[in-house]
């Protein structure tokens, strides 16, 4: 019983007819993709902060066909992969030596303070804006803490005026003179400049410490012999003829071997203790 279907029969001892021979598979070759292309992709390594040019490949479209790992690339090439770096992890991944972040903290504030033309700080902005400041000052390192400290620093004041260049130590000045002579560091990471002093330091001292040409008013700590906060103020004249009379009666009790006037505002500045036998 047949099933309906039906199957050539090739009889022996004859040729076979065309439909029954046995052909030869076919071989495929591929056209050279119209896509396919190389590309060159850098990517940093975190552990180490430093840059590798990871490899070389040949696409196409999102298939690679090929890679071969490529070695870290070294002038312009390295350059250009730092940019990208850290447009893609920020700019924590940058060696930022301490007078580059104190440096971008006071441009920070000028910029908060007065806008423009003084640039801003902020990340987003310094981002957006690497090839002004970052590209041109690096020299063709990829190792990340190789990169020199004055790289960051002369890239960020690239970024003032030329004009108001001149302006930066006069209205936002990196320390304050105390009467003792003490250059205090000032502090820039907050709304308002900050310094942290021995109260002792500014006996004498009748106005109220200040920058930017005496307008804005320095936020000062006070400080206890042990370097420890005893009052915060914003009006010294008003702390020595207010509060002082009781942080004086507190302060003697506990540090007996310093002075405490009674009128610090025309007190002897003092970074010492008082001398043996007085």
């Amino acid at each position: 019983m047949g099933h309906g279907w039906s199957w050539p029969i090739c009889p022996a001892r004859r040729a076979a007819p065309a439909s029954c021979r046995r052909r030869k598979r076919p071989k495929l070759k591929f056209a050279p993709p119209l896509a396919a292309g190389s590309k060159a992709e850098s990517r940093l390594s975190t552990t180490r902060k430093r840059m590798h040019c990871a490899r070389e490949a040949v696409r196409i479209g999102a298939i690679a066909l090929s890679e071969k790992l490529l070695a870290a690339p070294s002038g312009a090439g390295a350059d250009e992969g730092v940019i990208a770096a850290v447009r893609e992890h920020g700019l924590s991944i940058l060696p930022w030596s301490k007078e580059a972040e104190i440096l971008r903290r006071r441009l920070g504030w000028l910029y908060r303070g007065l806008g423009d033309p003084w640039p801003s700080m902020e990340d987003d902005t310094l981002l957006e804006r690497l090839e002004d400041w970052l590209l041109p000052f690096l020299t063709g390192e990829a190792q990340l803490d190789r990169i020199p400290g004055r790289v960051l620093k002369n890239g960020l004041m690239s970024l003032v005026p030329f004009d108001l260049q001149r302006s930066v130590d006069q209205l936002a000045p990196t320390h304050f003179e105390a009467p003792t002579g003490s250059h205090v560091p000032i502090r820039y990471d907050a709304e308002e400049p900050v310094i942290a002093v021995r109260v002792q330091e500014l006996f004498g001292l009748g106005a109220h410490p200040s920058i930017a040409n005496g307008k804005v008013p320095l936020l000062l700590e006070l400080l206890s012999p042990a370097h420890r906060p005893i009052q915060i103020t914003r009006d010294l004249p008003g702390f020595w003829k207010g509060s002082w009379a009781d942080v004086r009666s507190d302060m003697r009790g506990r540090y007996p071997k310093h002075v405490w006037p009674e009128d610090p505002a025309n007190a002897m500045p003092t970074r010492r203790a008082k001398p043996r036998g007085t």
